[in-house]
């Protein structure tokens, strides 16, 4: 069985456990105070343009999503999402968890805009009886979104406007950041993400580490005391510099970019293979999840060879579903793959 149902089937690039390897039995401070974990922040302030930012490395996404969105509401307010957000859909309720709402704002692409967050602000702060509700607190985005859509420059830049007049602090999802950051429909930098949003979070475990998110943090008001969430939720990992020397490892000389890049190729080997043969697609994305519109019988007959996910049904007879890529994908399998969807 070949495998494209998600970008984290493979382990670690072999750069990084080369590194793990040689630095194991160095003796180094703990909780992310080590060396390795200061040369990784150097590296990613660097890759921001930005010399203030506050850099915590903690395990996974959804671990990330709830201790930034529990550290930032108070506990009336809620976090405003996409109803296809990650933290609306596949977090098992984390954040309602924690005893804050994500409330939802409709999104047929996996984006939302300046005007719809400003519409449920006005919508909240002008009901007489607003303090029976909860209060949108937050604005949380990821890029690329569930659906492989990526913000533009403008949309972003809009986005930030208004989160900024409204006093909610924008959180974004950076679990696929490299990915979107590579897309040749993105014009958006990581400096542009620094400059634009309160914090976010750089992700490892989907591209090219063994785990590992990087938190970065831009907003002076929210970094206070951030640390005392992270032990608090479970996520101050004792050995810390596991974390630090991966992210050294991605940022020192650009690998992160580098292996990005591959995955959102092969992607698109993948997605010119299904428009060749007439397949629409449920989402215009250009990066490595890709959602061609199969005949089931079609999907049947792919999915005796290759794995992918079925992400919704179109009507009685065609399905969406999910081609996923990542830094490891071997293009041989995806080659493999086009000869397959050629034979349909």
């Amino acid at each position: 069985m070949i495998r494209f149902e998600n970008d984290y089937t493979e382990g670690a690039h072999r750069r990084i456990l080369e590194r793990l390897w040689e630095t194991n039995e160095e003796q180094t401070s703990g909780y992310g105070t080590d060396e390795h974990c200061e040369k990784a922040r150097a590296y990613i302030r660097k890759a921001c343009d930005v010399e203030n930012a506050d850099i915590h490395f903690l395990v996974g996404g959804t671990q990330t999503n709830t201790t930034m969105i529990a550290s930032l509401l108070r506990p009336h307010q809620g976090v405003v999402s996409a109803i296809t957000g990650h933290i609306a859909v596949h977090e098992t309720g984390a954040i309602e968890a924690t005893g804050h709402k994500v409330l939802t704002l409709p999104s047929e692409d996996g984006k939302i805009q300046a005007e719809q967050v400003k519409e449920l602000y006005d919508a909240h702060w002008n009901d007489t009886t607003h303090e029976h509700m909860v209060q949108p607190g937050m604005v949380y985005i990821s890029h690329p979104t569930e659906n492989g859509t990526t913000y533009t420059k403008s949309e972003l830049e809009a986005l930030s406007k208004e989160c900024t007049e409204c006093g909610l602090p924008l959180f974004l999802d950076g679990a696929r950041l490299g990915y979107g950051l590579v897309s040749e429909e993105c014009d958006l930098t990581l400096a542009d993400i620094a400059r634009l949003c309160d914090a976010f979070y750089i992700g490892g475990t989907k591209v090219g580490a063994l785990f590992g998110e990087a938190v970065v943090i831009m907003n002076d008001a929210l970094k206070k005391d951030f640390r005392y969430m992270i032990k608090q939720k479970g996520g101050l990992l004792a050995k810390g510099r596991l974390l630090g020397i991966q992210f050294e490892t991605l940022f020192e000389d650009g690998l992160y970019f580098e292996i990005s890049h591959h995955a959102v190729e092969m992607a698109m080997m993948i997605r010119k293979a299904f428009a060749e043969k007439g397949f629409s697609f449920r989402y215009d994305s250009a990066t490595n999840q890709q959602f061609p519109i199969l005949p089931d019988d079609v999907r049947e007959e792919l999915g005796k060879k290759y794995s992918f996910s079925l992400w919704e049904k179109v009507d009685e007879t065609h399905s969406v579903v999910r081609f996923c890529t990542s830094w490891a994908t071997k293009k041989e399998n995806v080659e493999i793959l086009i000869e397959d969807i050629q034979a349909l």
